[in-house]
């Protein structure tokens, strides 16, 4: 049986590899969306952000549900608190861009790249994030409990 300090370190590294592909997957997603957005406004790489991030969200979900936390829950139950975890990093990055996109774009060279790094900064942000907020949320192992420890045995009067 492996230790819980092999479990877990096991855990991350898997996390790691299905969160490296999901990102690079995600920001791939990202890429190709705002370029093909652009020209459709000053904020398209908002929507880009907003779809790349819905059809990297159930990519994710599989991935950590089958290879990382390999939970047996519902799948639906699971996807839901996915999806609200990744919502929340969703929120993250789309109140992030707005905000280091202009900086940037009065930074660099090529301000026309500056939507591509913000993103790529606030991904680095929300990995974090998401590690634990999946961790204890979307893949959380119910503990069961043994009905004695549960509840202890009261005296008879």
């Amino acid at each position: 049986m492996k230790s819980d300090s092999n479990k877990s370190s096991s855990e991350v590294v898997r996390y790691l590899v299905v969160g490296g592909f999901n990102t690079i997957f995600g920001y791939g997603m990202f890429a190709v969306l705002n370029w093909l957005f652009t020209g459709h406004g000053s904020y398209s790489y908002l929507l880009a952000s907003f779809l790349a991030s819905l059809i990297a969200i159930t990519i994710a979900f599989l991935g950590y549900k089958w290879f990382v936390f390999k939970t047996r829950g519902n799948y639906f139950v699971e996807w839901i608190r996915c999806v609200g975890v990744y919502g929340t990093t969703m929120l993250i990055g789309l109140a992030g861009l707005p905000v280091l996109v202009p900086i940037l774009r009065r930074h660099l060279h090529q301000p026309e790249r500056a939507s591509y790094i913000a993103a790529a900064i606030m991904t680095v942000i929300t990995v974090l994030f998401s590690f634990f907020a999946h961790k204890n949320i979307s893949f959380r192992h119910q503990l069961v409990a043994d009905v004695s420890e549960a509840k202890p045995d009261l005296p008879i009067t």
